[in-house]
């Protein structure tokens, strides 16, 4: 049996996400196994989750994917060349999956490829370490550096999906896996885009709906077994999750932090932790505080992170570059055999139980425990707080739990 990878986010799963895991399927055949790694309970834009992980894995599965691991906070909400790593880390490290398929706007492999060759190479580095030095932000450091070394072609890299695709590329030239990539030209509307096209929404234009209260206005773009899980969580008062329900948690905790606190942030180099610091006591609001601290180098998403890793507790010493474990979210029958499998071939422990975690290496265990904080936390950031401890309670989605559907 084949195996795919895919790695998301399904912050959250809708229509779109259903199409590429069939596309995926069309190009290998129908008996593939779908492996999603997938962002946990905060991902990259610097923001929880709509969803809880496992509300959005069991949602994956139902449409098609078979097996679900987590990719770690330190990983999920970070920029997108850590992104990539980390989640290409833990594919690689199952030693079952074949290929990775992901989306992009391209729909050209080999263009790709050569961006991610040239972004990668030996004389890429000190061009991008120059223009950060200058105050360019990283997105527009990287964008340049490309333009410098790969001329008119770098504009793929203005394209979200193209972007992250070029890091995955770039991710697994470093690695030098084994994993075959292929991609899936996106359909619908664009990354951030508000108006649906081809009956497609963009996850954007879906959490502003939900988080708007408009759960019948989102219904269309969803899956309908999807949308009977949304529901659920809604009904429950465990969703939408947004920082703005814990927004004074997460001012209570900047403005107790002491210089050193925030020294010790990643990526608050470059005088941004003293410009955080301070923005943190002017600002009466998260937003006022993203307004006070925003300059040219420093990206909204770059701060809502900072603040999220503050809320948190990630410091640098706490943001491993190597994945120490796979955790398994949820799977179905076509899942429990890959797992079978990874019993003999993973190059790491597989986590399906959270008391497994205390088995593990130190870096492990603290990864873990870090996960268990953070999940504490994301329930302060739901319309109604739930207890604590969830992490050491909870097992993956399980096949009885979630019937296998067509997407």
């Amino acid at each position: 049996m084949k195996t795919c990878g895919i790695i998301a986010e399904y912050n959250p799963f809708h229509k779109g996400h259903a199409y590429h895991i069939q596309q995926t399927r069309a190009l290998l055949g129908e008996d593939c196994g779908i492996v999603c790694v997938m962002s946990g309970n905060f991902v990259q834009r610097g923001a929880p989750a709509l969803f809880p992980k496992h509300t959005r894995a069991a949602a994956a599965l139902q449409s098609g994917a078979d097996l679900v691991l987590e990719l770690p906070l330190p990983f999920a909400m970070a920029p997108a060349e850590r992104f990539a790593s980390g989640a290409i880390q833990i594919l690689d490290a199952t030693g079952v999956v074949d290929f990775l398929s992901f989306g992009s706007e391209c729909g050209r492999l080999s263009k790709l490829e050569e961006i991610a060759r040239g972004l990668h190479g030996a004389t890429a580095e000190p061009l991008l370490q120059t223009l950060l030095n200058s105050g360019c932000s990283y997105p527009k450091a990287r964008q340049e550096t490309a333009f410098l070394l790969l001329g008119q072609k770098a504009g793929l890299l203005q394209s979200p999906n193209n972007l992250l695709g070029v890091s995955y590329l770039g991710a697994l030239q470093r690695l030098n896996s084994s994993i075959v990539p292929l991609t899936i030209p996106r359909r619908g509307a664009c990354h951030d885009g508000g108006v649906p096209k081809e009956q497609l929404a963009s996850a954007s234009h879906l959490r502003a709906l939900l988080t708007a209260g408009k759960p019948e206005a989102a219904a269309p773009f969803l899956p309908s077994e999807t949308q009977e899980l949304y529901e659920k969580d809604l009904a429950a008062g465990i969703a939408p999750a947004t920082a703005t329900h814990a927004e004074r948690a997460i001012l209570a905790k900047l403005r107790t932090m002491a210089p050193e606190d925030y020294e010790a942030l990643p990526e608050s180099g470059g005088g941004l932790a003293p410009r955080l610091m301070a923005s943190a006591r002017a600002g009466s609001s998260l937003k006022e505080i993203l307004d006070i601290c925003k300059t040219k180098r420093y990206t909204h998403a770059h701060l809502r992170r900072l603040i999220l890793w503050a809320f948190l507790g990630v410091a640098k010493s706490s943001r491993p570059n190597q994945i120490p474990y796979l955790r398994v979210l949820g799977f179905n029958g076509t899942g429990r055999k890959i797992l079978a499998k990874m019993r003999t071939s993973a190059r790491l422990p597989v986590i399906t139980k959270p008391a497994r975690a205390k088995q593990l290496s130190q870096p492990g265990r603290m990864l873990f425990e870090l996960e268990s904080r953070s999940t504490d936390l994301y329930s302060l950031c739901s319309p109604r707080i739930y207890p604590g401890g969830e992490e050491w309670r909870r097992g993956p989605v399980l096949p009885a739990e979630t019937a296998q559907a067509k997407p």
